[in-house]
């Protein structure tokens, strides 16, 4: 993998991890057991069984704690951590390929993770004012879905998941941009 397309697998990666972290751990973990992708070491670890399966059981229950108005927000709250620790890790092992320094890919991961996560906590609260609560688990789901397939074109179509990630970005502020409106006229 050369510099251009580790980088662009890497921003789609911590992107996906921004909407949800567990998804394309579990993705490059898979896919790096099946021998579909190399990960170099301390990268390794996350195509560990025992790792690949801590991560299903606590994703599993964020996917149906997600679903939930007022346990989304707490889980959003802890996501802010973890999902930007994910995005980090996931960087810098698709950029460790590409001969990026780890400190470097690292922090370009905590800011992509958590710019995504960031915009996604902050449109949250609008699906649950205007629904009541109803719309969460149709948000969540497209969420899961949205990291689902960045975490697949990363690695496969790097360069469509690095324009999948401009979209999401344009379309967090387009929402963004409807919520400021919306508050200046209350």
């Amino acid at each position: 993998m050369d510099l251009f397309s580790g980088l662009l697998s890497s921003l789609g990666l911590s992107g996906a991890a921004g909407l949800n972290a567990y998804i394309p751990l579990l993705v490059v973990g898979a896919l790096s057991r099946f021998g579909v992708i190399d990960l170099s070491a301390p990268y390794d670890f996350l195509a560990n069984p025992w790792v690949m399966l801590a991560v299903g059981v606590v994703g599993l229950l964020d996917f149906i704690g997600d679903k939930i108005p007022g346990v989304d927000h707490a889980l959003h709250l802890a996501g802010g951590v973890l999902n930007t620790a994910a995005g980090a890790v996931l960087f810098a092992a698709q950029t460790g390929v590409a001969d990026l320094p780890p400190a470097l890919s690292l922090a370009l991961g905590v800011i992509v993770a958590g710019g995504v996560h960031a915009t996604r906590a902050a449109v949250r609260p609008v699906a649950t004012a205007t629904t009541g609560g109803l719309g969460n688990p149709v948000v969540s789901a497209a969420e899961d879905a949205g990291s689902l397939t960045l975490s697949v074109l990363a690695v496969f179509a790097p360069l469509l998941a690095a324009l999948g990630l401009v979209g999401l970005a344009a379309l967090g502020y387009r929402l963004w941009s409807r919520l400021k409106v919306r508050r200046q006229r209350v």
